[in-house]
């Protein structure tokens, strides 16, 4: 059997692969992109920045589902299913909506509110008065909130012009065909900052696990770690969003197949997380693309279509574990 502690550097080879596999696969085949200029123009200018971005959102999302996974101690927990992208996505349709002629920074600052404001209130809602380990609240909050951001954007939609409904529908089923070097960039950012914050602070996740009044005991502050968590997942998911519209479940399977791979140490199970995600969204991307080509389905509808039988599947783990 393979030693967990080589898992995470075996992992890291499989990273160039992926992205090779990215690059490969598409409607033109590899000698045109490399060897005419019309070729090399849209492998470095459209297909290059896509397959990057692709890998840099499937890293975020899967950081942002380890956290919140942490921090509410609850595995069925992911961005997506607790509201946070619906709030993101709610924020990115009003402002495409009402102020798409504003500066496109304020598109992130929209969807950051968003995301922000819909993950404040699924915690008032599913975890105020009740035990962290009471998933079904969580999971009810987060539906309800989704019913909302759902209702707010098809809002949106009825009142937007048609150029903002085109582009609230992009936002809706997730895509990347907006990839560019700037998006890379911003993502590039938002993970390095990731990388300097949180590794010392993965060892008060672990605590958590172990219940609030534990790690106190442990000299944990869990209202401040609790705080600043919700503000990264909004800032992470904020920014995802605003590149790529709506992305599911993509945070919830990386950190589970973590988890059975590495155990449940945050220390391990991030890495491996991250690396995952950035690889499904490659990989998903690529059957997006490869799927009906030379047209290309939405990357939302291909992750959702490949997460949800995992999330079935961990449901009815957990539905077995409270019925014993």
């Amino acid at each position: 059997m393979l030693r967990r502690e080589l898992i995470p550097p075996l992992l890291l080879l499989l990273v160039p692969l992926c992205l090779l596999a990215g690059v490969f696969i598409g409607s033109q085949s590899w000698s045109w992109l490399w060897q005419s200029g019309t070729g090399q123009m849209v492998l470095w200018q459209i297909r290059m920045p896509r397959v990057l971005l692709a890998f840099l959102i499937g890293a975020v999302l899967a950081w942002a589902g380890v956290l919140i996974q942490g921090v509410v101690r609850n595995p069925l927990a992911d961005p997506g299913l607790i509201g946070v992208s619906g709030g993101a996505a709610v924020g990115a349709a009003l402002y495409l909506a009402l102020a798409s002629h504003w500066p496109v920074a304020l598109q992130t600052l929209f969807a950051f509110s968003g995301a922000w404001l819909a993950l404040l209130l699924v915690l008032r809602l599913g975890l105020s008065g009740a035990s962290l380990h009471a998933m079904s609240f969580l999971i009810l909050a987060g539906i309800a909130v989704n019913v909302m951001a759902s209702a707010v954007i098809g809002l949106l939609s009825y009142l937007a012009s048609d150029s903002a409904l085109r582009q609230i529908t992009f936002w809706s089923l997730g895509s990347l065909s907006g990839a560019n070097w700037s998006w890379v960039a911003a993502l590039t950012a938002v993970l390095l900052a990731a990388l300097w914050y949180w590794p010392k602070r993965l060892r008060q996740l672990d605590a958590l696990l172990l219940g609030e009044t534990e790690a106190r005991s442990l000299g944990v502050n869990v209202a401040q770690l609790q705080g600043r968590t919700v503000v990264w997942v909004a800032l992470m998911i904020s920014v995802a969003v605003s590149a790529s519209g709506i992305i599911g479940f993509v945070g919830l399977v990386s950190p589970h197949i973590a988890r059975l791979l590495v155990g449940a140490a945050h220390r391990r199970v991030l890495p491996v997380a991250v690396v995952l995600g950035g690889c499904l969204m490659v990989l998903a991307d690529a059957v997006a693309r490869a799927l009906i080509a030379p047209a290309e389905l939405p990357i939302g509808i291909v992750t959702s279509l490949l997460g949800a039988p995992v999330f079935i599947s961990l449901l009815l783990r957990e539905k077995r574990r409270l019925s014993w």
